[in-house]
């Protein structure tokens, strides 16, 4: 079997090597990801401009190459130029943070998956969602840091390669979409559909006083300019039972949701 890795977290992110790791005693493993982080540009591909393709290094020494792209860009360099034949599975990750619910098609590393299936590949996304509750750590001089492993992400990740090497996708099914909690108090996995959204979306300027910490620039008007403005979102907490969200927040365990790329919907019988 050989194996396409790539993520939107850029190559020397630690999660491409776990996702190299979780998988390289099953198969063939070629890296080809963004030379730099590309988190949230959904499927963007770069059409006939100049991308750069150099190769490096993963901090084990093993070989991988950087493309100055977008990871659906890495996919099809990686596929189509890349390896010299067409790769059975793309792995998008581990991507360090959540890609749940209908948002997913904003996720750099969801969409490198969707771009595999594009191409006739069948592919997985994988996400570690580091909750901050439990995750953040003091040292002895009370600076805080983020503490977390890819443990159970890599043997969740290394199982379904091994189904699926063992067994096939399912029918229907074009790619998984897996998420794993670091604060996991299950290590069994829940088959899951998207829920409806994962972010509360909103817009401030740059006079919000409440808010300020967000702004890089003073917190004034000025009539001969534009007004700043500023996206920004906050997790959903409420799920529905059977969604991705509540068995990653709710439930605590890593969820796994079969997507097929056909968004086709076929209830317009009498419209």
């Amino acid at each position: 079997m050989n194996i396409l890795i790539s993520n939107d977290d850029g190559v020397s992110a630690p999660g491409i090597l776990a996702a190299k790791q979780a998988v390289e005693d099953l198969a063939n493993v070629y890296v080809v990801a963004p030379d730099k982080n590309n988190s949230s540009v959904g499927r963007r591909i770069t059409l006939f401009k100049h991308l750069k393709l150099e190769s490096c290094k993963l901090e084990d020494g093993s070989p991988a190459y950087g493309v100055s792209g977008s990871p659906a860009d890495a996919v099809i360099v990686g596929a189509d130029y890349v390896m010299d034949i067409k790769p059975d599975l793309v792995i998008s990750g581990i991507n360090q943070g959540v890609n749940i619910s209908c948002d997913i098609t904003s996720s750099g590393t969801v969409c490198a998956a969707l771009e595999a299936v594009s191409l006739g590949i069948p592919a997985i996304a994988v996400s570690l969602f580091i909750d901050p509750e439990t995750s953040y750590r003091q040292d002895e001089n009370g600076e805080w840091y983020l503490e977390y492993d890819f443990d159970l992400a890599k043997k969740v990740l290394h199982d379904i390669v091994l189904k699926i090497i063992n067994e096939g996708f399912p029918d229907g099914v074009d790619l998984f979409n897996l998420n794993v909690p670091t604060n996991y108090e299950s290590e069994e996995v829940k088959i899951t559909h998207l829920s409806h959204r994962m972010l509360e979306k909103g817009v401030i300027d740059n006079t919000n006083e409440e808010k300020a910490d967000l702004f890089n620039y003073p917190l004034e008007k000025n009539q001969n300019s534009d007004d700043l403005v500023m996206i920004t979102s906050n997790l959903v907490r409420e799920y529905d039972e059977n969604s991705d969200g509540y068995a990653l927040f709710v439930e605590k365990r890593p969820s796994l949701t079969p997507l097929n790329s056909n968004m086709t919907s076929m209830k317009l019988k009498n419209w």
